[in-house]
């Protein structure tokens, strides 16, 4: 498994957007389809809120890459 940590400017970044911004997705729309289609999960739940609010010290799952989000 690939993992990738995602440090924070804020107190949270939208989900749609965090795929957008570690290069999973090339635009926040494709990062929307693709929560939409139930392929992310949120501390090994599903998430299909395209715009949740990810937070410092989440992991956020996309197929075989883990996505840890650190506080900025």
């Amino acid at each position: 498994m690939q993992s990738l940590e995602f440090r924070l400017q804020g107190d949270h970044v939208e989900l749609n957007q965090l795929l957008k911004l570690t290069g999973l997705c090339d635009s926040g729309g494709a990062g929307k389809a693709i929560v939409a289609g139930g392929d992310v999960s949120v501390d090994g739940k599903v998430e299909l809120r395209k715009t949740a609010k990810i937070r410092a010290g989440q992991i956020v799952t996309l197929g075989d890459v883990r996505i840890r989000v650190l506080a900025g």
